[in-house]
């Protein structure tokens, strides 16, 4: 689908925008601009030469763009930039946002009047969208860390630790939001490959103004990729707090088995003995050696379980 803006006071087409489109909205816009376009193919590529390049003072950009930031299943979608003197040409295959925001301001009379100053609109809603993902995946990290680390403790002081499902359903949670951080810094490391192009040398065509907006714009994705970086920081202790109650629960498992282990040995030779029954066995004809090997082999039980104890170890 092919859909332009223009200028409110001159009437002049500013902006085309191609959402999935067509061979014959390629050609309708080619037709209109004179410019060619690149396809999906050319657009998802990954060197700096294709993503990045100028022909006949004409910029061609391309950047992925997180779609979805709640669903790892939506990867980056490619967007193409194609920014002339005159008019600016967009190339997606989703719908954004951003690109929502910035035509709603076209169709409401903002005053945008050259190509240029559509580029630094567009790009600045994309960076206040990637902002908010970023928030909302602070938000969630948050949550997560209390779930990790509850205040609660039991009765005898000690963390009450979450069963092992609860952790593995933790576990899937932040390694998700890890995927999607990832995404994000996609854009965000696409969009600081792509701002300042634009101002990077003189072109008369792009106002002061505009080159304000895109120096601002570029101390923004400067401190989101802080924060991201910062984020993920925090995904990694998460990760790794996570499998580290795991492995101690896991421990704790072993370490039950283990005492149950040693505890059982005593009473055991004990009744293996007793339970030999030779001719001479003194205690065989005593009328008190069945209460008698029952206490020893309680004892035996108990005085091991005692000093577990008392070493902590349970």
């Amino acid at each position: 689908m092919l859909s332009s803006y223009g200028d409110a006071q001159s009437g002049s087409k500013i902006w085309y925008d191609l959402v999935n489109p067509s061979q014959a909205d390629f050609a309708e816009a080619q037709s209109a601009t004179g410019l060619k376009l690149p396809d999906r193919e050319k657009l998802s590529e990954i060197e700096t030469s294709s993503r990045v390049s100028e022909r006949g003072g004409v910029l061609y950009l391309s950047m992925p763009f997180v779609t979805n930031a709640n669903s790892i299943d939506e990867p980056p979608s490619p967007i193409g930039f194609v920014l002339s003197e005159k008019v600016l040409i967009t190339t997606r295959f989703s719908e954004l946002r951003a690109f929502n925001a910035c035509k709603a301001g076209f169709l409401e009379g903002k005053q945008m009047t050259s190509s240029a100053e559509a580029f630094a609109s567009l790009t600045g809603e994309m960076i206040d969208v990637i902002s908010d993902l970023l928030e909302q995946i602070g938000s969630e990290l948050d949550t997560l860390s209390r779930q990790i680390f509850p205040s609660m403790k039991s009765r005898r002081g000690r963390p009450k630790l979450k069963s092992n499902a609860a952790l593995r359903s933790i576990l899937i949670e932040v390694g998700n939001t890890g995927e999607r951080l990832s995404n994000i810094r996609a854009s965000i490391l696409g969009l600081q490959r792509i701002v300042p192009l634009p101002f990077a040398k003189e072109r008369p065509w792009v106002s002061a103004s505009v080159v304000s907006d895109l120096k601002t714009s570029q101390a923004d994705l400067l401190s989101l990729a802080d924060f991201e970086t910062q984020l993920y920081g925090k995904v990694q202790f998460l990760l790794d707090a996570v499998l580290g109650f795991i492995t101690t629960k896991q421990n704790d498992i072993f370490q039950v088995l283990t005492v149950v282990s040693v505890a059982g040995i005593p009473p055991t030779l004990i009744a293996s003995i007793y339970g030999m029954n030779f001719k001479d066995m003194p205690e065989l004809n005593w009328s008190w050696g069945y209460p008698y090997a029952l206490a020893l082999i309680v004892l035996s039980t108990i005085i091991p379980l005692l000093w577990f104890k008392w070493r902590g170890w349970f």
